[in-house]
C-alpha cells in the first residue's frame, strides 16, 4: 500500500475486475461507506468517443454520518464529496484502487474543526486500503 499525495493505493495485481470492485465495496462498507455513484470510464469513453480503453471505475463513496457533521460545519464541503475511489487496470491487466487522500483534499478547508473529522476519515479509508492487500 502506499500513500501518495492524492490517493491511498493499492495494487491488486492479476485479479478480475469485477471481484476487484466487489472487494472494495466490501471493504469500504466494513468501514462504514457506502457508494452513492459508479462510473463506469471504459464504457463512457467507447460510447462517447468511440474509444476502446482499459477497465477503469470511480466509485464515490460516502461516509454518512461523518458526511452529515462535516456538511453541518460547513456547506462547501460537499464540493469535496463523496470520496473518489478509483479501480483500473494496467496494460499487463493488473488492477489498482486507489483511494482519494482526505487530508489532501481538505487541505483546501479552513473551517474549525474539520481537522479532527478529516483524521477519522484517513483512518477508516486506510484501513479499508489495507484490507484489500490480503484479497490478491
Amino acid at each position: 500500500m502506499t500513500g501518495n499525495s492524492l490517493g491511498i493505493t493499492v495494487k491488486l495485481g492479476a485479479v478480475d475486475f469485477d471481484t476487484a470492485i466487489a472487494r472494495t465495496t466490501e471493504a469500504l462498507k466494513t468501514e462504514g461507506f457506502g457508494i452513492l455513484t459508479e462510473i463506469d470510464v471504459q464504457s463512457t469513453i467507447k460510447q462517447k468517443l468511440g474509444l476502446d480503453v482499459r477497465k477503469y471505475k470511480i466509485l464515490g463513496a460516502c461516509n454518512p454520518p461523518i458526511a452529515h457533521k462535516a456538511l453541518a460545519t460547513d456547506p462547501m464541503i460537499g464540493l469535496l464529496l463523496p470520496c473518489n475511489v478509483i479501480v483500473f487496470e494496467d496494460e499487463r491487466g493488473e488492477v489498482t484502487v486507489s483511494i482519494a487522500n482526505p487530508r489532501k483534499m481538505f487541505e483546501l478547508i479552513e473551517t474549525a474543526g474539520v481537522e479532527e473529522m478529516v483524521e477519522v476519515v484517513y483512518g477508516k479509508l486506510a484501513r479499508a486500503a489495507e484490507s484489500l492487500k490480503g484479497s490478491r
